[in-house]
């Protein structure tokens, strides 16, 4: 899996001109889920991405987690990130999941979240999608599970 997570003020999801998520502080993860990836790599993800330690303490310094600011996390799905832009001009997505697993292995990366006691929004699977945010900082990482 791969996730792109932005430190965030705020940040939102419109479908269709309706708001379908929202959080103030966090972080957005763009969440992308590859053709061979399992259970193991969500969990992954889930187990490392509200420790990170992203945010600033009283002394300005990153030695704070989204878990310990007790912030919110916003999960879009993003097959885009498995494109493969080496060959030609067209993205090739042959690497990513197809959707039943990929929605599978998304919604169980955002139960775990919601497990460890992170209030979580959402996108809506495989529905275009507005994404705006506010990005902190700027702060942004990549993270892969393999």
């Amino acid at each position: 899996m791969r996730a792109v997570i932005q430190r965030v003020s705020r940040a939102k999801v419109t479908v269709d001109d309706q708001v379908v998520g929202s959080i103030g502080r966090g972080l957005l993860v763009l969440l992308g889920v590859g053709a061979d990836d399992e259970a193991a790599d969500a969990s992954y993800l889930a187990e490392k991405i509200p420790f990170l330690r992203i945010f600033e303490d009283e002394a300005g310094k990153l030695n704070r987690s989204l878990f310990e600011i007790e912030g919110e996390a916003l999960v879009v799905s993003q097959f885009t990130l498995y494109g493969d832009c080496r060959r030609g001009r067209r993205p090739s997505f042959s690497s990513a999941a197809p959707p039943d697993k990929a929605r599978r292995l998304y919604e169980l990366f955002v139960a775990q979240l919601q497990e460890k006691g992170i209030k979580v929004a959402t996108g809506t699977f495989q529905a275009h999608m507005l994404v705006e945010l506010v990005n902190d900082g700027p702060v942004t990482l990549w993270l892969e599970s393999k």
